[in-house]
């Protein structure tokens, strides 16, 4: 029997193309953004396309309705405006839909940013778990890295699943150990590649010892947000093709192609890639949402909000932690040096020289001495400031 998805905020169908491959069959998107309608169309031009979820009436029925909603009032980089900011507070709208729903679906996906464990002390995600709950479903969440896949882009997301027949925490309970990875700012290995954020202002995201941070969105003027990657050994410092990003994220070399078809700059494919689900993040859960699992099981009332846990789980009244890392399986992890297929980008002058401002000069960006003296030496020799060059050179 064929397994059907009904998705909100589909943005470049990063939940439906993991669930595709999973063996899902899309009935509906809900996208308003014209770009990413354009992937949608062109991947899949037989399904169901709807704009605007506030004009959205029901759902057609299905087994698993995902939704991952706006993050731009939740994130760190973000406006911080809360749940209650006018991009996040459209989940409410998810929850309007299933109150009215005639069916009963298996499973209800959402995803958003970690930071939303902690903003504003927890509201966001008591206002999302309370909804869940007035709504009779137990559920589970858990932050997982999208390294536990094997892609170096480290990328937590928490991933929060509901269920009126199912059993939550059985779809997420998988296990395995975290890499060891040192990403101490202090720590230069040669042989190793550094991601990192050379847009980073007075705070920052820090660096990848082979791997990239997580991939953005763009800055707050549409700027594309590439980020960059420093080669010790080889005195390389650039940025990754948005075809690699694409990659990162679990899509296929030019799945976004197709935005750029009526005239958007670059920067619009950033953009889409930067707040895609990732692809195999979402095939992990599928599949671990086919799997036998039995009726919810209360759950201990030990857990009130605040800031959440990274894993928890809520039934029939009660609130309780789990105790699950964000590696629910450990896939070898390619290292990013190997893993690109372009040579990277050189970072230009103008950006390096900035980052290099900021990083001096910001307490909170901590970066290795030897990382700050190759960006010295990389502006003396690709700058045409000669007072900044003269102040470099001092």
């Amino acid at each position: 029997m064929t397994k059907t998805l009904v998705s909100l905020f589909s943005g470049i169908g990063g939940f439906e193309l993991g669930f595709a491959r999973a063996g899902y069959t899309p009935l509906l998107f809900c996208e308003i953004d014209p770009a990413a309608k354009a992937v949608l169309s062109a991947a899949w031009p037989d399904v169901t396309l709807v704009d605007d979820v506030q004009l959205l009436p029901e759902l057609p029925a299905c087994d698993v309705i995902t939704a991952g909603f706006p993050c731009q009032d939740l994130s760190q980089a973000g406006r911080k405006a809360g749940i209650f900011g006018e991009r996040s507070n459209l989940v409410s709208h998810l929850f309007r839909l299933l109150r009215d729903m005639t069916f009963e679906p298996e499973w209800v996906v959402v995803e958003n940013v970690p930071f939303m464990l902690s903003l504003d002390g927890g509201t966001a995600m008591d206002f999302v778990l309370s909804q869940f709950e007035e709504l009779g479903f137990a559920w589970a969440y858990r932050v997982v890295d999208a390294r536990a896949f094997g892609l170096p882009q480290r990328r937590p997301r928490v991933i929060l699943v509901a269920s009126r027949k199912n059993d939550p925490r059985m779809a997420l309970a998988t296990e395995a150990l975290p890499p060891l990875v040192d990403e101490k700012p202090i720590i230069v290995r040669k042989g190793s590649a550094y991601g990192f954020y050379w847009t980073e202002g007075t705070r920052g995201l820090g660096w990848v010892r082979d791997g990239l941070p997580p991939i953005k969105g763009g800055s707050g003027l549409g700027i594309p947000s590439a980020p960059a990657i420093w080669f010790p050994a080889l005195n390389i410092l650039g940025t990754p093709t948005i075809e690699d990003a694409e990659r990162l994220q679990g899509f296929p070399s030019g799945w976004t192609a197709t935005a750029l078809a009526d005239g958007r700059k670059a920067g619009a494919r950033w953009k889409l890639v930067g707040n895609a689900v990732n692809v195999r993040v979402a095939e992990w859960l599928a599949k671990q949402l086919d799997l036998d699992h039995k009726a919810p099981a209360p759950a201990t009332a030990d857990l009130a909000a605040g800031r959440w846990p990274n894993s928890a789980y809520g039934a029939n009244g009660g609130r309780g932690r789990l105790d699950l890392n964000l590696f629910p399986q450990r896939e070898p992890m390619q290292p990013i040096m190997t893993f690109l297929d372009a040579d990277p980008k050189p970072l230009s002058y103008r950006a390096a020289a900035g980052f290099l401002r900021r990083a001096e000069t910001t307490p909170k960006l901590v970066y290795s001495p030897q990382f700050l003296d190759f960006l010295r030496a990389y502006c003396l020799a690709t700058g045409d400031d000669a007072s900044l060059k003269t102040a470099l050179a001092s």
